[in-house]
């Protein structure tokens, strides 16, 4: 990973999109929701009024506009404040 997030920012990669709905209908690309759910990636080393509470490999619940999306070598990724992250499952 060439990627390393500055002070407060977390890089998450968001977890899969579902594909079919519980009886079975493939859901196509442009009516899948975004994920609000992803994997701790990389972290910053915080700021000196923020400490980082999250670790490389947390599972974490984000806001449905939290962040910035990137992609790097095919895989998508969301880079954003600790502060926009709701949760640690």
């Amino acid at each position: 990973m060439n990627i390393k997030p500055l002070a407060d920012r977390v890089l998450i990669q968001p977890a899969a999109a579902e594909d079919k709905t519980a009886s079975g209908i493939i859901i196509p690309d442009s009516a899948k929701e975004k994920p609000l759910k992803g994997s701790v990636v990389a972290v910053g080393k915080g700021t000196k009024d923020e400490e980082m509470v999250v670790k490389v490999g947390d599972q974490v619940l984000y806001g449905k506009y939290a962040g910035t999306e990137l992609e790097l070598d095919n895989e998508k990724y969301i880079i954003m404040r600790q502060s926009d992250i709701l949760a640690v499952i």
